[in-house]
């Protein structure tokens, strides 16, 4: 048993945490409703952050607590801004275990939590940004007061990650797709992504022409219609991914 021990505690590297907003945040997009988004900020407060070996893997559609073998994480909440770094950044790193067990991180956890300080405070989300559409051009600033949970199972992508060798380093990341939100307008509109998008419309009708944009969960709540309200509050929770994998998501 001392031996497996030692090997065990032998047997580390630095597992990396990352936050990615894609090319969405990064290069900006055309929503489903025709509005050109570009940001300049993406606030977002990540907290509970946990990376996991798990032997069944995670089904996140299933839910659930994730049952692990081995599990590593990031102590406190920390505001990262997804757009940082321009038009070719890497994924943001959130934060490093540098000692964490070699093997296979096939589920990863977090919750967006509003921060208590710095540009966030009080929101667990802050999109900056411009929408222009035709004539008009909309400076937003959207905050999201609300908290969510994610659990989700192996990074879908190019390439595998989570994979830590020892003496090595792995990357576990943390994806948001913003286009659940605002649609996209490269997807045909029939697509369920568009289908349940709000889109920017509905927020640029709250500036009313004024050409600026400042509002939060609640305020959105009375400006816009019932149903684009809803749709909203039900999407957001799905901002989660693990690349294109998906999440089980909570509204805290």
């Amino acid at each position: 048993a001392s031996d497996v021990y030692k090997r065990q505690v032998q047997d580390t590297g630095r597992l990396h945490f990352t936050a990615n907003g894609e090319d969405f945040v990064q290069h900006g997009f055309v929503s489903k409703d025709g509005w050109a988004i570009t940001f300049d900020h993406v606030y977002i407060n990540l907290a509970d952050i946990t990376g996991y070996q798990t032997d069944p893997p995670y089904d996140p559609h299933a839910g659930g607590e994730v049952a692990a073998q081995v599990e590593v994480g990031l102590d406190g909440a920390r505001t990262v801004d997804l757009a940082e770094g321009g038009q070719n950044a890497p994924p943001i790193l959130v934060g490093e275990v540098a000692d964490a067990p070699a093997g296979h991180y096939n589920a990863n956890r977090w919750q967006m939590v509003k921060a208590t300080d710095g540009p966030a405070s009080g929101y667990s989300l802050v999109l900056v940004g411009t929408a222009k559409k035709g004539d008009e051009t909309v400076d937003f600033t959207i905050q999201v007061e609300s908290e969510y949970d994610y659990s989700c199972g192996e990074y879908v992508g190019d390439q595998r990650k989570g994979i830590l060798e020892r003496d090595g380093a792995a990357d576990l990341e943390m994806t948001f797709h913003f286009d659940h939100v605002f649609g996209d307008a490269e997807t045909p509109m029939d697509d369920e992504l568009n289908v349940a998008a709000p889109g920017f419309g509905p927020f640029a009708a709250i500036a009313g022409g004024s050409g600026t944009l400042e509002v939060n969960l609640s305020a959105m709540q009375g400006a816009m219609s019932p149903s684009d309200y809803q749709m909203l509050v039900e999407i957001l929770p799905t901002l989660g991914h693990v690349g294109e994998g998906h999440c089980h998501s909570e509204t805290r």
